[in-house]
Order: structure tokens, then C-alpha cells, then sequence
């Protein structure tokens, strides 16, 4: 089912989520919890919203680009070791499938994602 009809919109900020908590083996600190809607799956791709509280948490990225709606987090790449990447709301970010990285989020950060 589709969130976003063409012709249509979907106010990303304001979306309700209900979140999970993160996987224990994915903790590095705090009690993170994230939550998300997909709005689309058209032509293999899919469009959503993403949230995390605040903490920290591993992850393995997919192939990946998004933009910042709100929050205040850092993203910091272990595999391959790239520089942090500090992200605020407007910042547009791309990942690749297998990058090894650490997400510490000061205040919830939501993001609207795109994926091949």
C-alpha cells in the first residue's frame, strides 16, 4: 500500500511511527529505539521515513540515500573508515550496501530514505 499517491502529499515531519527497540547486539549506548513508514515501492525502489531516538547504535548499511528532516546525530563510517559525518536537518546523505557504521543521535533524527 502506497502512503504518497501521485498528485498528492505526505507531510514526512509530521508522520506518526511507532518504534521498536534496537536490537541488543546493535547497542553501543543508551536505549535507541527506531521507527519507520515506507510511503512507496515503485520500480523496485522504496521511499520512506526513518526515526532514532537518542543513543547510539551499529549498523550495516543498503544502498541508501537520504535527507535530514529534524534532529541532531552524528554517523560515523568504521568500515570503510571515512571522516563523521555530522547530520542536522537539510543534510543530504548517500550510503552503499555493507558500509560499517555508528549512528549516535543526540536528539531524535528523522529522515526521509530513498533505496534502489
Amino acid at each position: 500500500m502506497s502512503r504518497l499517491s501521485p498528485g498528492t502529499a505526505t507531510d514526512a515531519a509530521a508522520l506518526p511511527l511507532e518504534h521498536d527497540p534496537v536490537p541488543a547486539e546493535q547497542i553501543v549506548a543508551g536505549d535507541p529505539t527506531t521507527g519507520y513508514a515506507t510511503l512507496d515501492e515503485s520500480g523496485g525502489a522504496e521511499l520512506g521515513v526513518w526515526e532514532m531516538s537518542p543513543g547510539a547504535m551499529s549498523d550495516v548499511e543498503a544502498d541508501e540515500l537520504f535527507v535530514v528532516l529534524a534532529g541532531d546525530a552524528t554517523v560515523e563510517f568504521v568500515d570503510p573508515a571515512l571522516p563523521p559525518i555530522p547530520l542536522a536537518p537539510g543534510a543530504v546523505v548517500r550510503l552503499t550496501a555493507g558500509m560499517r557504521t555508528v549512528w549516535t543521535v543526540r536528539e531524535t533524527l528523522r529522515k526521509v530514505y530513498l533505496t534502489p
